[in-house]
C-alpha cells in the first residue's frame, strides 16, 4: 500500500518570533511523505526570509488575506495530501513521532475519516501549564462549547472538500467546521491517545476576557444556525473544567515539551 501523503498547513503572519520552532517540528518528523503548506498574509518581518531558509517548504504563498480563517482555506486549497492538520505559526509538533503515528492510524483504519488527540499549552518557557485531553469528548459537548482540540484534529482530505471554514466567524470558525463536519453521518472520527501540539497561551481563542466573551458569543450563534439547542449558561459552565486542565498541566505533566 502507497503510504499516506499528509499536509500540514501553516498560517503566517509577522511570526518571526516563533516560525523557526514550528518549521523545525514539521521537518524533523520521522515520517518522510509530509507536505508542509505555508499560508503567510504579506508579513513586515522576517517571517518570510525565515520560511525560505527551510528547503522542506516547497508549498508556500505570501500575499495579503481577509484573517486567519481565510488564509487557512487557501491552505486547505493548496494541499495535496491525503490527509490534512494545522500547526498554527505560535505552536509545534510535540515530538518527532507524531505525523507517523497518524497517519498509521490512518492506514490501518480506512473507514476512519478523522482523528482527535490531546494537546498541552505551555509558557515561554516551553513548560507545560494545562493539559488538554479530547478523550472525554462527546458529541452532545458542542452545546457546552467544547470540541476536540482542532489543533489535534487531522482529516482526510473529502472532509475540507465538503467543508471549508466560514470566514463570517472571527474567532469560533474551527468550532464551526468540526460541528458541521461531526454532524455529517458519512464521516467517522476516532480518537487518538497521544500529544500532537505544543501550543502557547495567548492566541485568538485563548487571549483573555475580550476573546471569551466574543468567542463564546459566536459559538451561541454556531450552535443556533446548526439546530443545537443550548445557551449562555451552558457555555460558561465549560470554564471550571478548565482549572482542573491546569492542575494537571502544572503538576501531572510540568516538565518541557518535546521539541527544541
Amino acid at each position: 500500500m502507497k503510504p499516506l501523503k499528509v499536509s500540514i498547513i501553516t498560517a503566517v503572519y509577522n511570526s518571526d518570533k516563533y516560525i523557526k520552532q514550528t518549521l523545525k517540528s514539521v521537518r524533523d518528523q520521522d515520517y518522510d511523505d509530509i507536505e508542509h503548506v505555508l499560508v503567510d498574509g504579506g508579513s513586515k518581518d522576517n517571517t518570510n526570509d525565515i520560511i525560505q531558509s527551510f528547503s522542506h517548504v516547497t508549498n508556500y504563498i505570501s500575499e495579503p488575506d481577509k484573517g486567519i480563517y481565510d488564509a487557512l482555506n487557501k491552505g486547505v486549497n493548496r494541499a495535496t495530501g491525503d490527509v490534512i492538520g494545522f500547526v498554527h505559526s505560535d505552536d509545534y509538533l510535540h515530538n518527532e513521532k507524531v505525523i507517523s503515528q497518524v497517519a498509521e492510524y490512518f492506514a490501518k483504519n480506512p473507514s476512519v475519516t478523522g482523528v482527535y488527540a490531546d494537546i498541552v499549552f505551555i509558557n515561554d518557557d516551553k513548560n507545560i501549564v494545562r493539559y488538554y485531553s479530547s478523550k472525554q469528548w462527546k458529541f452532545n459537548h458542542f452545546k457546552l462549547g467544547k470540541m476536540p482540540a482542532h489543533p489535534s484534529f487531522f482529516a482526510r482530505k473529502e472532509v475540507y472538500e465538503s467543508y471549508l471554514f466560514d470566514t463570517q466567524y472571527k474567532i469560533a470558525a474551527d468550532f464551526d467546521q468540526m460541528l458541521r463536519t461531526f454532524k455529517d453521518p458519512e464521516f467517522k472520527f476516532d480518537y487518538l491517545p497521544i500529544i500532537t501540539t505544543s501550543m502557547r497561551l495567548g492566541g485568538a481563542s485563548t487571549g483573555g476576557i475580550k476573546s471569551n466573551i466574543r468567542i463564546n458569543k459566536e459559538i451561541l450563534n454556531i450552535c443556533k444556525v446548526n439546530g443545537i439547542r443550548t445557551n449562555y449558561l451552558r457555555i460558561y459552565s465549560k470554564y471550571p473544567s478548565r482549572i482542573l486542565e491546569f492542575v494537571k498541566g502544572r503538576l501531572g505533566f510540568n516538565q518541557a515539551s518535546s521539541i527544541n
